[in-house]
């Protein structure tokens, strides 16, 4: 199933419908409502949901977005928070993700599951790839130094993150939802590339899944944390879906696939019919540039 995710054009609507209608018209049948989703776009949704405008497979965490909130912000709230109260906010905003995606039909929630407190090796690695000084001994000695810190940290904030699934995962699975575990392209997210098999092996595989997303999955490939494709392959036994967009070197993501530098054909074994592909593409592309990307992904993973 290919899907469409409304981070393309949440922002330049007032009215649920019309943004729909708009990913319709692009040939979708069935869309991911992003965590871009404001509380006045819920009625008209609502109403193309009902008709039949289109089926809406995903749904991101946190949607739609809590009162007085009229941006993207799926870190507004981390389970991994030191502070208890901005813990419980993103577990009772989380639910109540859970309770609008059923209602609207929706498969699975994608979840960001948190972050440590790490200093910003990421913009560091970002600007020497920039100037090109991958492999120098300066570049290896940042990047094991964030290997290290980010490994030596990161325990605390993962006793908060299991604590918050062992609350979350058994309400999704009364509500016969999927949650999907994204990676992610922030040096200090959580969990670490090393981890989420690990933590997916502790929830039922029914439940809890793995969300690729392939630009994040690049960036941390492009500074030099792993690699893509045998990333992928390590988890694709609890595969559930896809977010699909490129990656122009080294850190700039969201990109129209087929524009970039990760390599599509090298994930297409791990591709099957019945994982949900979401393009998450930039809301600066025009439609023609929308249409390219779409066309050249299908080309390249078939059109199941």
């Amino acid at each position: 199933m290919y899907a469409f995710s409304t981070c393309w054009n949440s922002q330049r609507h007032t009215d649920g419908r019309a943004m729909l209608e708009e990913i319709r018209d692009l040939g979708f049948s069935h869309v991911e409502l992003s965590h871009g989703t404001r509380l006045s776009l819920v009625a008209g949704i609502l109403d193309a949901v009902a008709a039949g405008v289109v089926q809406v497979a995903t749904v991101h965490n946190f949607c739609p977005l809590p009162v007085g909130v009229d941006r993207s912000a799926p870190n507004l709230y981390e389970f991994t928070s030191p502070d208890a109260r901005e813990r419980e906010m993103a577990l009772k905003h989380t639910l109540r993700t859970f309770e609008f995606a059923q209602r609207i039909g929706a498969r699975l929630v994608v979840l960001h599951l948190g972050s440590q407190s790490l200093k910003d090796y990421g913009g560091k690695l970002e600007t020497l790839l920039e100037r090109g000084e991958k492999g120098t001994a300066g570049y290896l000695k940042l990047l094991d130094q964030a290997k290290t810190r980010r490994e030596a940290r990161k325990e605390p904030f993962m006793k908060s993150l299991r604590e918050s699934l062992q609350r979350l995962v058994p309400e999704a699975a009364k509500l016969g939802l999927k949650l999907g575990f994204e990676n992610r392209e922030a040096v200090h997210e959580l969990p670490l590339e090393s981890d989420f098999s690990a933590l997916l092996e502790t929830y039922p595989a029914a439940t809890a899944c793995y969300w690729h997303d392939c630009g994040h999955a690049q960036i941390k490939e492009n500074l030099g944390f792993i690699q893509h494709e045998p990333f992928l392959a390590s988890l694709s036994s609890r595969l559930a879906g896809f977010h699909v967009h490129d990656v122009r070197f080294p850190a700039t993501d969201h990109c129209p696939p087929g524009s970039g530098n990760i390599d599509f054909a090298a994930l297409r074994p791990h591709v099957k019919p019945e994982h949900i592909k979401v393009f998450e593409l930039s809301p600066k592309l025009p439609v023609e540039a929308v249409r390219k990307g779409v066309a050249y992904l299908q080309s390249v993973w078939g059109l199941e």
